[in-house]
């Protein structure tokens, strides 16, 4: 199944097994530039490896990746800056302050500009001055998600951008993710939540045992259903 003809991430054929156990088999779907892709899927269906192959992070047994053209493993720096990724676990390093840390990131890029706004949209200037450790989990969500866009990135993978926020945060980083698909960025966002899904989405990816089972617009996906009816029943387990 595709979304679209010319994607910024395309994903074909891609399978992969951790040691007796398959876990993507086959697997094919496309985000394109400009637009939201919500993937979705219960625990074990292979939205944290296949994000983490697009990311560059882990090789495929076989099937293509490729990112803006590029195969995201060994990709150059140059690539990398056009890649904005927020990982499952934040990936943050604990024993320095966040500020420093969006700091030190500037200087990896070409100046965008953009650490003063995001500073500012995603209130980082209450904490900035404390060492990620001590931050509370939402808190190390919004540097998480400040340090994927620092580089007004082409496409961003985002992994559950406002899990752990309040309301009005979560709001907050839904139009942020909103704007980045408005100047051109191909996003991709994994998510369990069917709110967040329906309040971004263009695209919608349903993987389930390592497959695509569902994908298109979330009118086309749901068909006259609700997500959540359409996802439960693609997704039941087999008994």
């Amino acid at each position: 199944m595709t979304l679209v003809t010319s994607a910024a991430v395309e994903i074909r054929d891609v399978v992969h097994s951790y040691g007796a156990t398959r876990a993507l088999d086959g697997l094919t779907w496309s985000a394109a530039a400009g637009r939201i892709t919500c993937v979705l899927g219960p625990n074990g269906a292979g939205k944290t490896s296949i994000i983490e192959m697009a990311e560059g992070l882990r090789r495929p047994d076989s099937g293509s990746i490729t990112v803006l053209g590029v195969n995201p493993w060994g990709a150059d720096a140059q690539h990398r800056a056009r890649v904005g990724v927020m990982l499952q676990d934040g990936g943050l390093p604990g024993s320095v302050a966040a500020g420093r840390f969006l700091t030190h990131l500037t200087r990896l890029y070409p100046d965008t500009g953009a650490l003063p706004q995001l500073r500012d949209r995603l209130g980082l200037a209450a904490f900035e001055k404390t060492t990620v450790r001590r931050l509370s989990g939402g808190q190390r969500q919004r540097v998480a998600l400040a340090a994927a866009l620092l580089p007004r990135p082409e496409v961003a993978f985002l992994d559950e951008p406002s899990a752990g926020l309040d309301p009005h945060a979560r709001l907050d980083v839904w139009d942020l993710v909103r704007e980045e698909r408005d100047r051109g960025c191909a996003v991709v966002v994994t998510t369990h939540s069917f709110e967040e899904a329906e309040q971004l989405a263009d695209d919608i990816v349903i993987m389930a045992a390592g497959r695509v089972v569902a994908a298109g617009t979330p009118a086309t996906v749901a068909a006259g259903a609700s997500l959540a009816d359409t996802y439960f029943e693609l997704t039941r387990p087999v008994r």
